[in-house]
């Protein structure tokens, strides 16, 4: 039955949408205020990552990541060797403005442009990063590229159900949540029960304004404590005056 036929006969089968393709992410360097996001470079990025995140809290970090902790520093240089040359995922190191050292990575993943759906994933924030804007910075100019320039209508969040962190941070910056997918994956020869998230292209500017306006040195007074949070954006209980 073409889709013509269905029509005739009434059966729903979704708008039509824009059929053309998004663009793959590239290799680039996304600026922002408090830092950078450029691509994974093991040898300039190493040191500072693997000095970041050493000691017993370092090692948390890799709790719900598919891989490490790691035994050693060769074992680290080799992972990360391995997915700085990765085209999915595509690793990008969060670069501190101040520091000029590495922070954190995270990575474009699941890229469809056929579907324009794009996944932000395999996310590290070392101790130097979480709790800092420079962490909701990083996920904005994330954002931001997907939509603004790639042309995505999906972008996901995903995360093991149990990361209580990872669902909290994804409904702070303007997630949606969808629901879990029961036993969606082995890790480490553990269950895991994946909880999804989302943010629509009709859903950015709305979304985009929130960021900006909670990232504006105005909503920081001098000891860097924020004036109004972003939950309050996003959940709508504060409404920036520009909007």
């Amino acid at each position: 039955m073409t889709d013509s036929n269905r029509l005739e006969v009434g059966l729903p089968i979704g708008d039509e949408v824009d059929a053309s393709p998004a663009k793959r992410p590239a290799r680039t360097t996304l600026p922002g205020r408090l830092g950078r996001l450029t691509p994974l470079d093991p040898s300039a990025h190493g040191d500072a990552l693997f000095e970041a995140m050493g000691g017993d809290a370092g090692n948390k970090l890799w709790a719900y990541l598919f891989e490490g902790p790691f035994p050693d520093r060769a074992a680290f240089d080799e992972h990360l060797r391995r997915i700085a040359a990765s085209e999915d995922p595509l690793f990008f190191s969060i670069v501190d403005q101040t520091s000029g050292r590495a922070v954190g990575y995270a990575s474009y993943m699941r890229i469809d442009p056929a579907h324009r759906v794009i996944e932000v994933g395999s996310i590290l924030f070392t101790p130097l990063l979480q709790r800092t804007p420079l962490a909701t910075e990083a996920m904005y100019l994330m954002a931001r590229y997907v939509f603004d320039v790639l042309g995505y209508r999906r972008y996901e969040w995903k995360c093991n159900a149990l990361n209580a962190p990872s669902r909290k941070a994804a409904l702070r910056l303007g997630f949606t949540f969808e629901g879990i997918f029961r036993q969606h994956m082995i890790v480490k020869g553990r269950n895991r029960d994946t909880a999804w998230f989302s943010i629509l292209d009709s859903e950015w500017p709305t979304r985009k304004a929130n960021f900006e306006h909670w990232l504006d040195s105005s909503n920081f007074v001098p000891d860097g404590q924020q004036k109004v949070a972003l939950t309050a954006l996003t959940a709508g209980t504060h409404i920036p005056k520009s909007v």
